[in-house]
């Protein structure tokens, strides 16, 4: 080290330049690097997919809860008590169930696919992710606050830098 004065060469552990008397100023900590910032994107990463899991999770039980009732009022177990014989069109209904069905097990299976392939750190699981946000964005409000999350923490030149990063490592 060097005196910031008069530029005396000094040894560890002065704290006084011993030919001008000038105080030794205190070195700066060094600004944490590339490895604590990967460390900390990487437990984003991970608490975001265990998002994932939760709502493909929540997103399957109410869906087959209201599966489940739809198929109740629309096989006329609740009309015919209330009004008697099903009328005609209430006939349509096993049709637009297997519908709903399919949908419903579409956007879980992507939720779950969204939420593997974030926790494996996969190329895919980035591009499936932001899918499925762009999917789930208008299921208010759960599903518009986990797209936004994900969007926030997948999209940009400095995010996908990190998440190539996470690959790698």
């Amino acid at each position: 080290m060097y005196c910031s004065g008069c530029g005396f060469a000094m040894e560890a552990g002065q704290s006084v330049c011993p030919q001008c008397g000038r105080p030794m100023v205190a070195t700066v900590p060094a600004v944490p690097g590339l490895q604590f910032e990967l460390i900390s994107y990487a437990s984003k990463i991970k608490s975001l997919s265990v998002v994932w899991f939760i709502y493909a999770g929540v997103s399957a039980l109410l869906g087959f809860l209201g599966l489940a009732f739809a198929n109740a009022v629309l096989s006329g177990r609740f009309h015919y008590w209330m009004h008697g014989p099903v009328p005609p069109y209430w006939m349509m209904g096993p049709g637009l169930l297997h519908f709903a069905r399919f949908f419903i097990l579409l956007r879980v299976g992507l939720a779950v696919a969204a939420g593997w392939g974030l926790l494996e750190r996969a190329a895919w699981g980035r591009i499936v992710a932001i899918v499925a946000a762009f999917l789930c964005v208008l299921k208010f409000p759960f599903g518009t606050a986990l797209a936004i999350w994900t969007l926030v923490m997948l999209l940009g030149y400095r995010n996908t830098a990190l998440y190539d990063q996470l690959q790698e490592g």
